[in-house]
């Protein structure tokens, strides 16, 4: 596989991420240990049928425990976290602050050993945070206070994404296999915590299954195993400033299916949340 063609598999995460917002919607009313546990028992089943075909058994023995904790703790996490937000907090307004990642990733990059901040990483920074500013505040913070905590838990998501991103690329050696095992412990993991915390609740129409199925697929399935894949063979450059893009095509998936209305301000929020990422990519770049 060429580092093209491998950049190119990475491209299909972030476009498939972009729905994850929409799909999550569609979910409803399934709880969200619930709805971790079927979506990453699909994307952990998809893992097993590519290890069968392509042989991949006996690379999952020589990979650390330590590893698939590592793995397993940071999906189970990071979903836990999204699909409690977009539950207690308007989807697009929740899904922007999460897709703060891409920007965390620059700049928590920038502080480690051998590496500095530049003046535009710090610019993009706060061009990216007062979006996230203006998508809380939008038509006043104390009219939404109920919705405080989901853009907490939000915020928390786009902590935990980047983490595991950056942490993953000192684990370049663990082959993409190991993601079946992250997704089925995930999967095993939320379905205990379900029985213990929430009540079993299905969806009722077919779409609902439908959207179910689509973020076992896809987002929460196939995605993980073409973002390894890219990140650890491809342009991890260009797939972090291609990931700039996912807020904005979120954001217009849910519009274009009337899930919320196209106002000005969010728009300009998803914009400025992109433009600032950019930016703080483009200095990483100029090193």
């Amino acid at each position: 596989m060429t580092r093209t063609q491998a950049t190119l598999i990475g491209f299909s995460a972030i476009v498939l991420w972009a729905l994850l917002a929409l799909l999550t919607v569609g979910s409803a009313p399934v709880p969200p240990l619930q709805l971790n546990a079927v979506c990453f028992a699909i994307g952990g089943a998809i893992g097993l049928i590519w290890i069968a075909v392509t042989g991949s058994f006996g690379a999952l023995r020589r990979v650390s425990w330590k590893v698939y904790a590592f793995g397993t703790v940071a999906l189970f996490g990071y979903h836990l976290l999204y699909f409690t937000a977009l539950r207690l907090a308007p989807p697009a307004e929740a899904s922007l602050i999460a897709y703060l990642w891409p920007l965390l990733i620059v700049l928590f990059s920038g502080l480690l050993p051998g590496e500095h901040l530049k003046p535009l990483h710090i610019i993009g920074a706060l061009v990216a945070f007062a979006g996230a500013g203006l998508i809380v505040a939008r038509g006043g913070i104390s009219a939404r206070a109920e919705a405080l905590p989901g853009y907490g838990l939000a915020f928390l998501c786009a902590l935990t994404w980047s983490g595991y991103s950056l942490v993953s690329r000192r684990l370049g050696t663990a082959p993409t296999a190991a993601v079946a095992i992250y997704c089925l412990a995930t999967a095993v993991l939320s379905a205990i915590a379900h029985l213990f915390l929430e009540e079993t609740t299905w969806p009722t129409t077919g779409p609902g299954w439908l959207a179910i199925l689509a973020l076992g697929i896809g987002p929460v399935g196939l995605a993980f195993y073409t973002w390894d894949i890219g990140v650890k063979r491809g342009d991890i450059q260009l797939l972090g400033t291609a990931s700039y893009a996912a807020p904005l095509l979120s954001t217009l998936a849910l519009i274009a299916t009337g899930i919320v209305g196209a106002s000005p301000i969010l728009l300009l929020a998803a914009f400025m949340i992109a433009a600032g990422a950019f930016l703080a990519a483009m200095a990483s770049r100029s090193r």
